[in-house]
């Protein structure tokens, strides 16, 4: 059976203690890729960052309403 590729979002500081987490060892091969002009996604992450910024929220709160999302879909994921 093949392994699926996963596409796993971080900051370059936590991108080691995510691969740990997931059980990736330090000597496992992975392939990272930096492309945040293109990516629209990244884009849209700024814009809406600054528009929820604009309106009382801290880069803590929006981490943390992240992290909130994230964990409600991790159990739908197969």
């Amino acid at each position: 059976m093949g392994k699926r590729g996963e596409v796993i979002e971080s900051t370059a500081g936590e991108v080691a203690a995510e691969l740990a987490r997931r059980g990736i060892r330090p000597q496992d091969r992975v392939t990272i890729t930096i492309d945040r002009e293109r990516d629209s996604l990244f884009r849209g992450r700024k814009e809406s960052r600054a528009r929820v910024v604009a309106a009382g929220l801290t880069d803590k709160d929006i981490e943390r309403l992240i992290e909130e999302a994230r964990e409600e879909v991790q159990p739908h994921l197969g």
